[in-house]
């Protein structure tokens, strides 16, 4: 069966372009169709300047909202990073086949980095080395499959490289995985800025909807939302950011075609509008899940425990093979007693 993994940072509230992008699809075809292992990355948390409550608190919203999204752990797995001990064995041993070069082209750290230092900064080591514990989030599991958007599929590229290298040099280890990206919104743009992300941690919040957003705060922020110069609806990235969003988001939403949708509209607040209901509906029973869910926070840490030691087991053997393989003797085991004692 394949299996597939990926993961959430909890580094800020999620939003509409993690669940369009990533969540959905996880809940309605991933978890269905494949052994399949989801995680709140935590660790990746503590790369830049963080409130460690703050860390504890997204991680456990992160994980409510993974299960209010479809997620079943009756068919996936759903745990925290920090809770399995293989994800930081494993980075240290793909560090040692890693190079500095590689890292230094990650195009996540190229940017913040250039941030930080114009800000009289420096950045953390960790976040220039966090592409291999990624790339061991990823390898450790055997994955097949790691569906992803755009902007990560540079750090799925990494894993692969560092998975061929290890299995030419010490002899094969692990599986070497694919990206795997939805058809519409891979990439949920900021409704203020259309050609940046909508990102979690990103500062704008009038462009950001996030998950838990109210009705009237999601309708508020999407009829606000910035379109581009002209009044024809026309379905072009590159020409019309803003308007071509926009598309993206009510076609994945009404699992319609942008191309087609523009088509149907003569006017910018037409569109608006049905996108900000299409929104709405959208979240409106994952909302009503979690809060459901939040009201049970002992199924919620069940689901956590058991998903813990499902992924103990998964990524042990893989992991102890790989220390095996690069030349590392395996732990002393005390022997066992004799039977006339």
């Amino acid at each position: 069966m394949t299996r597939v993994f990926s993961g959430v940072k909890p580094t800020g509230h999620l939003t509409l372009g993690n669940y369009l992008g990533a969540m959905r699809r996880w809940a309605e075809v991933d978890q269905h169709r494949s052994d399949a292992v989801f995680c709140i990355v935590d660790l990746h948390a503590l790369t830049v300047d963080h409130d460690p409550a703050r860390v504890r608190r997204l991680s456990r919203q992160g994980a409510t909202l993974l299960l209010a999204s479809g997620l079943d752990p009756e068919l996936c797995t759903v745990f925290l990073q920090s809770h399995v001990d293989e994800h930081t064995r494993l980075s240290y041993l793909l560090e040692c086949v890693a190079t500095d070069g590689e890292m230094r082209r990650m195009i996540q750290y190229k940017e913040k980095a250039v941030r930080e230092r114009e800000r009289g900064g420096s950045v953390r080591l960790s976040l220039l080395t966090y592409p291999v514990l990624m790339a061991a989030d990823i390898l450790a599991y055997g994955a097949d499959e790691v569906p992803v958007g755009d902007d990560q599929a540079q750090h799925v590229e990494l894993a692969r490289d560092l998975a061929v290298r290890f299995n030419q040099r010490y002899g094969h280890t692990f599986v070497v995985p694919k990206v795997t990206s939805p058809r519409v919104a891979a990439r949920v743009m900021n409704l203020q800025d259309p050609t940046s992300k909508m990102g979690k941690s990103d500062d704008s919040g009038p462009g950001i909807v996030y998950l838990l957003d109210e009705p009237g705060v999601v309708r508020r922020k999407v009829m606000r939302a910035v379109t581009d110069s002209g009044q024809d609806v026309v379905y072009d990235r590159e020409q019309r950011p803003g308007v071509a969003n926009l598309l993206d988001v009510l076609a994945a939403c009404t699992d319609g075609n942008p191309e087609s949708l523009a088509g149907v509209y003569q006017s910018y607040g037409a569109l608006k509008k049905d996108t900000a209901e299409a929104v709405v509906e959208v979240l409106r029973p994952v909302q009503a899940r979690h809060r459901e869910l939040c009201a049970d926070p002992a199924y919620v840490e069940g689901v956590l425990r058991d998903g813990a030691e499902k992924a103990r087991a998964m990524a042990r053997p893989t992991v102890d093979t790989a220390y095996r393989a690069i030349g590392l003797l395996p732990p002393v085991q005390e022997p066992a007693l004799s039977q006339g004692r």
